[in-house]
């Protein structure tokens, strides 16, 4: 009996993930990143941080940002807000810090050693809210609120996925 219900039983992939706000005279820092489907989609910079090998979440944000856009933050905010997604069926729990750059310096100029983000800029709002609409509900949703209510208090946003794959999931905010 143990060994069938040992066969059964799988582990679940965690990510811890680091995402910087990066303000600047021209608006909102975006990256595009291309996704495993072929597919393009936009967001603020960040990445898995390396906790294994002892690296802070700061650290990793910072490391990620300098990687993906160029630009080196010098001091960081928040976390602003944090983001759970869980997706059984695709057996991952992902949980995202994302923290405001108080300081940066730098021109953009991506050097994405993973091969993801292919476009960085400042965009307007109204501009991030366009690129923003094609992209997941757990990373645009808290970042729209952020950027219309801009609270101060640390705000948790839960989502729970169903489904197997990207093209056929369902995402739920709990």
């Amino acid at each position: 009996m143990v060994g069938a219900l040992a066969g059964r039983i799988s582990t679940v992939q965690q990510w811890m993930v680091a995402s910087g706000i990066v303000e600047g005279p021209e608006g909102l820092l975006l990256v595009q990143n291309r996704r495993r489907d072929g597919t393009a989609d936009w967001s603020p910079p960040g990445g898995v941080v390396e906790t294994a090998e002892g690296e802070s979440v700061v650290d990793g944000l910072t490391r990620e940002v300098a990687e993906e856009t160029g630009l080196r933050v010098g001091a960081w905010e928040g976390p602003l807000y944090e983001v759970e997604a869980v997706a059984p069926g695709m057996g991952w729990h992902l949980r995202v810090e994302v923290y405001r750059a108080l300081t940066y310096e730098g021109a953009i100029a991506i050097d994405d050693p993973d091969g993801i983000v292919i476009d960085a800029g400042f965009l307007t709002l109204e501009a991030c809210r366009l690129q923003l609409a094609t992209t997941w509900l757990p990373t645009h949703e808290p970042l729209l609120h952020w950027l219309d209510e801009r609270w101060s208090d640390q705000r948790t946003y839960r989502y729970h996925i169903e489904g197997a794959s990207r093209s056929a999931m369902t995402i739920t905010r709990v």
